[in-house]
């Protein structure tokens, strides 16, 4: 047990430096995308010197495939929690697509690795969407179909096609972050303020309390009670900064 020790806080302190790594390479590919992010940046950042990046990571490339992995394996492990949470389908559902409009604002890098991987596509250039899907995109939407299923077999959700109850929650988050840049040219308003992000989140979970629910009386106190038990995030400076719809 004596010679076991060490080896467990050396383990520890390996996984300590690695995951730093990880976070600041998130950072700078969300800032700068795979061809701008320097890894002198990432290592100085990380608190670490080049040649240790390279102990852990092989090259940029490595690195920024891990820091993808790194950063949807975190929205992962939070959405399975939220689907395994002892409650009804339907305030599962809400508890996930407030979280992820939350998760939009508080954490805007994984939103823009996800925009950027998805011009990659787009332009033909080497991607890494392929890989996302069947890692984690594919296995987590089959998992909120089931959970829809398992809602709308219950009678607590409208018999509709669970897909377009996916849409209409989740979706709709991605909408409002995707044209908070056209929104703000169009009429004026910031929809990244504090105030419109408190104002939208509230609005969308009451809605869904009373679109996807056959008893509206029960969506509404599904909806009052997962607001009550989710406080909006507080911003940071780092967080807005990084938002890139004030990236002027």
């Amino acid at each position: 047990m004596e010679t076991a020790s060490p080896v467990r806080t050396q383990t520890e302190r390996a996984d300590h430096t690695r995951a730093r790594i990880l976070d600041a390479a998130v950072q700078q590919f969300s800032a700068n995308g795979l061809a701008g992010a320097r890894t002198e940046q990432i290592a100085e950042e990380a608190g670490v010197n080049k040649a240790l990046l390279y102990y852990y990571f092989k090259s940029k490339e490595d690195l920024y495939a891990a820091a993808l992995e790194s950063a949807f394996e975190a929205v992962r492990v939070e959405s399975v929690a939220v689907m395994e949470m002892d409650a009804t389908a339907g305030e599962r559902l809400v508890q996930m697509t407030l979280n992820s409009f939350d998760r939009s604002y508080t954490n805007p890098a994984v939103r823009t690795l996800m925009q950027q991987e998805m011009v990659r596509l787009h332009q033909g250039e080497e991607n890494r969407m392929a890989q996302m899907a069947d890692n984690f995109f594919r296995p987590m939407w089959i998992k909120i179909h089931e959970l829809l299923e398992k809602g709308i077999a219950a009678g607590e959700l409208i018999a509709v096609d669970p897909q377009q109850i996916r849409y209409a929650s989740l979706g709709a988050n991605v909408f409002y972050f995707l044209t908070a840049p056209l929104t703000k040219l169009a009429f004026g308003i910031d929809p990244m303020e504090r105030s419109e992000l408190e104002h939208r989140r509230k609005a969308a979970v009451e809605y869904l309390g009373q679109a996807i629910f056959i008893d509206r009386e029960h969506g509404a106190r599904v909806a009052a009670r997962v607001l009550a038990a989710t406080p909006m995030p507080e911003i940071t400076a780092i967080e807005i900064g990084n938002n890139p719809s004030r990236n002027k």
